[in-house]
């Protein structure tokens, strides 16, 4: 496996190594102590799959302590770009904004831990995408900030965007009071 950091202290993109002969390839997707090894020490309690076509964004979510979660994402079929944002407080990084394409192709993954929102778009005719969470779900903690703030210029890459109801409600970034104090 490798792993790289990011801009985003604590965020990490790791490369699991792939096996591949004519009848495919075959890679561990998670091993616990490979993880912990790389200073990912979390335990994981959910694991969720989510199914989206071309042009859908999702994003940009977080839930609020102390239900908040850490993340490790991937992408099993087809390519989206993952956004995540900085919403720590004490970090010298708060406020900006990391993105990576993941595919079922590059197999990356992303490690994202406590104190980021995070979202995708879809650059593939479809994304089955996965979250391994550090927490459970929690209605009443779930929160998020506008994927298309004026303030953050994030470039999702999607010309007509796909976007729920629910995530256009959102609040834009000069609202948001952090609820993350590291």
């Amino acid at each position: 496996m490798e792993i790289k950091t990011t801009p985003l202290e604590g965020l990490l993109i790791l490369k699991p190594k792939v096996f591949n002969d004519s009848r495919g390839y075959f890679f561990e997707s998670y091993q616990d102590q490979r993880y912990k090894q790389f200073g990912i020490n979390e335990h994981f309690v959910q694991d969720n799959l989510s199914y989206s076509t071309k042009n859908v964004i999702r994003g940009l979510h977080f839930q609020k302590p102390p239900y908040a979660q850490g993340k490790l994402v991937s992408v099993f079929k087809g390519k989206v770009l993952d956004v995540v944002l900085d919403l720590r407080k004490n970090s010298p990084t708060f406020g900006n904004h990391f993105s990576i394409e993941l595919s079922e192709e590059n197999h990356l993954q992303l490690w994202i831990p406590v104190g980021f929102a995070h979202g995708f778009s879809v650059l593939s005719e479809f994304a089955l995408f996965s979250y391994k969470c550090t927490n459970y779900y929690h209605q009443a903690s779930e929160d998020g900030i506008l994927y298309n703030d004026s303030t953050l210029k994030i470039d999702w890459n999607v010309e007509n965007p796909i976007v729920s109801e629910k995530d256009l409600q959102l609040q834009e970034f000069k609202h948001f009071q952090t609820p993350f104090n590291i």
